[in-house]
C-alpha cells in the first residue's frame, strides 16, 4: 500500500467511479455491490446509514456502509454500530487497503458517543471474508443474523 487511505463521502462527482467498483471474481455472493448498497441506504434511513468510498490517494479502491448509531431495539439491525457492507475492488485486493479501510471505520466508530463495539456479519463458505475479520481482531459471537455469522470487535 503506497497511498494513504481515507474514507470520503460519495458525491455526484465520485459516484460513477464508486459505482464501478467490483469485488474479485467468485466473491459476488459474499457482499452486495455498491449500487444495491446505496439503494438499501436510501431505503432505510432509520438505520442511520453512513456510506463512504475508500480512497487510496485519489483512486477509489473500495466502499463501506456503516449503520451509524442505530436506535436501541431496532428489529432490522440490533446493534448500534454495524458494518453493513465493505468491499475492496478486486484490482486492489491484497494490498492492505481492506485493513486500512477497516481501521478507518473502527477509528470513526470509536469517536462516536457510547460506542462499545463494532459488529459485522459474513456469509459463510469458501472464499468468505471471515478470516480477514478474525485477523483484524473480530471474534465470532456464535449468533446468526439473516443467515450470516455475526462477528464482534470490542472497542
Amino acid at each position: 500500500m503506497s497511498e494513504p487511505v481515507a474514507l470520503r463521502a460519495i458525491t455526484d462527482l465520485n459516484r460513477p467511479a464508486v459505482l464501478n467498483l467490483r469485488v474479485a471474481a467468485g466473491q459476488e455472493g459474499f457482499v452486495d455491490g455498491v449500487a444495491r448498497s446505496l439503494r438499501d441506504a436510501a431505503e432505510h434511513p432509520e438505520l442511520a446509514p453512513w456510506p463512504r468510498a475508500v480512497y487510496a490517494g485519489e483512486q477509489p479502491v473500495g466502499f463501506v456502509l456503516l449503520a451509524d448509531g442505530v436506535a436501541n431495539g431496532n428489529p432490522d439491525i440490533p446493534w448500534p454500530f454495524y458494518l453493513w457492507r465493505m468491499l475492496i475492488d478486486g484490482r486492489f485486493q491484497g494490498l492492505g487497503y481492506g485493513r486500512a479501510a477497516l481501521d478507518s471505520v473502527t477509528a470513526y466508530v470509536r469517536s462516536r458517543p457510547d460506542a462499545r463495539e463494532l459488529v459485522t456479519s459474513v456469509v459463510p463458505g469458501e472464499g468468505s471474508p471471515l478470516g480477514f475479520y478474525l485477523r483484524c481482531g473480530f471474534v465470532e459471537t456464535g449468533e446468526m443474523y439473516d443467515h450470516e455469522r455475526v462477528l464482534r470487535l470490542a472497542l
